[in-house]
């Protein structure tokens, strides 16, 4: 019998174990709360209750070959680095090609996960769903992949900040932020130095009076700020002025690995020019005015951002399933609950990479279903239990601690490890000698997801000459203007300087002869008709 897969979510994540499934002949069924699929990326004017939003202006910081499906990658003429509205045109190309929408059940609700009583035996589920008219039902499936994501529930954390019920003016989480405009001469402060609070300072601070960033930590975050404004003064400043700068920032880079980096182009210069001010953590609000720790007060504040995380839970999952405590999950290999009878439950996408989350969840998804279907036996449960622990050390030596840094992981290291899962890491040896051409531009260039395509389950036919082709879809954006290469024109150069070296060549020859030749140059074309045939 095939076996039936509940896919919770309609995402990025979600389209991936939709296709995941049927290439491994399952039947998946996906549930997604919404109209449409996208997830965190549809953007939408007025967010919805526990779902993601983002804002108008939201471009991803990852390139479009670095983000793609490992078997479907982006149209060349699409830029680089997308805005939202291209990623999603992206998905539903993806979602259209493979035919994964007739396999959504839209605007329809997951309010229960269960065990089912023989799951011990059976590995079975029991979900229960209400569609948008009320109506709740309910579905046995075989297995379970939840696909939700962690940017949903919004981290406001409103009593770390003493007099917030006094202020004035008008706060907000990031997620409830769209455009600009309205705040076009205003005063603001964001409090948050990650992505999307360095985004949206930037962005009003282009039409505000003045924006203020404050950061939560005394070290790393917001320091790393200094550092490239310093760098950013090489040319202004002596070499001796600079290697002083660069001493005194020595501490702020190395603390720049531990923790997930802020990619912002523009903030530095707007830090430069003064429209974005950063400051040190807020000591308390008193009406419209925000004092800092500094001791520095600004008055007649506007605007107050909150660009302080998410929190993530799953509660149509009964607590002993999966346990959330302070952002933190027991996962194995940020995928499978170690402790269950059976492994027929799997989170998909619960990760915060260095590099995007759609190939990652693909990888998940792809070794998920194997393990669904017997292919993939997972190792004992304390083997799976230590690696857990292993895991969480690791991230605590290396990131502060931090709510964000609960769910790190690398992209690289990560996608290989869980691609030697699956057996469809590649082997740069065994591709070097049988293919060099390939193994060079696999070994020596960009980790994209089409090398996990070159063999295995699930090998594409295509990847190779995808990934022969990347550098070329990565310049077809930017060659905007057609230019007419022009016409090759005959040189007369290397004639000339063999005519001239054959010329001093025989000068020397008969330099013996010169004077004569000086006199009479007849001489010298009569000795010439001596070899020349009559």
């Amino acid at each position: 019998m095939t076996r039936r897969v509940a896919v919770v979510g309609g995402g990025s994540s979600g389209l991936a174990c939709i296709k995941c499934c049927l290439d491994e002949g399952l039947e998946p069924v996906c549930f997604e709360s919404s109209d449409d699929i996208g997830g965190l990326w549809r953007f939408k004017e007025n967010p919805e209750p526990d779902r993601a939003s983002i804002y108008h202006s939201v471009i991803i910081n990852t390139s479009k070959e670095m983000m793609c499906f490992s078997d479907f990658p982006i149209p060349g003429h699409f830029p680089n680095y997308m805005h939202n509205s291209l990623i999603m045109d992206y998905f539903r190309m993806y979602a259209d090609h493979f035919q994964l929408t007739e396999h959504i059940r839209f605007n329809t609700k997951v309010l229960q996960v269960k065990q089912r009583s023989d799951f011990s035996h059976s590995g079975q589920w029991d979900v229960e769903i209400e569609n948008k008219d009320g109506k709740k039902e309910r579905h046995i499936f075989d297995a379970v992949m939840i696909c939700i994501g962690h940017h949903c529930q919004p981290n406001l954390p409103l009593h770390d900040f003493p007099g917030i019920d006094t202020f004035t003016g008008k706060y907000f989480h990031s997620r409830d932020y769209k455009t600009p405009e309205e705040w076009r001469d205003k005063k603001v402060v964001v409090i948050g130095i990650g992505n999307s609070g360095g985004d949206i300072a930037v962005e009003l601070s282009r039409v505000t009076k003045q924006v203020r960033m404050t950061y939560r930590e005394t070290k790393g975050k917001g320091l790393s700020t200094t550092a490239f404004v310093s760098w950013s003064y090489f040319n202004e400043c002596s070499i001796y002025q600079f290697l002083v700068t660069l001493l005194i920032n020595v501490n702020i880079y190395l603390r720049l690995f531990s923790q997930h980096p802020t990619i912002n182009d523009e903030l530095p210069n707007r830090i430069l020019s003064g429209t974005v001010q950063v400051k040190p953590n807020i000591r308390r609000f008193q009406g419209s005015s925000v004092e800092f720790d500094d001791g520095s007060v600004v008055e007649d504040v506007d605007l107050v951002v909150f660009a302080t995380g998410y929190k993530f839970s799953f509660p149509f999952l009964a607590s002993q399933v999966v346990s959330v405590s302070q952002n933190k999950a027991s996962l194995y290999k940020y995928v499978f609950p170690p402790e269950m009878d059976r492994p027929t439950l799997a989170i998909i996408g619960l990760v915060q990479p260095l590099g995007a989350i759609m190939p990652i969840s693909e990888m998940q998804a792809r070794w998920a279903t194997r393990v669904f279907k017997g292919c993939i036996k997972l190792p004992s449960m304390a083997s799976m239990l230590k690696d857990v622990e292993c895991k969480k050390e690791t991230m605590a030596r290396r990131y502060v601690t931090s709510q964000r840094h609960t769910i790190q992981v690398d992209y690289v290291n990560y996608m290989d490890e869980i691609a030697e899962l699956v057996g469809v890491r590649p082997n740069f040896l065994k591709l070097l000698l049988t293919d060099p051409r390939l193994g060079l531009n696999v070994m020596l260039g960009p980790g994209t997801p089409y090398q996990y395509r070159l063999k295995g389950p699930g090998k594409w036919a295509e990847a190779r000459q995808t990934i022969l082709t990347q550098w070329e879809r990565v310049a077809q954006p930017m060659q905007t203007r057609p230019c007419c290469d022009p016409e090759p024109k005959r040189s007369f150069m290397w004639p000339l300087i063999l005519s001239a070296s054959a010329v001093g060549l025989a000068a020397y020859v008969n330099r013996s002869n010169l004077p004569d030749f000086l006199q009479d140059p007849t001489i010298l074309l009569d000795k010439i008709k001596a070899y020349l045939p009559v």
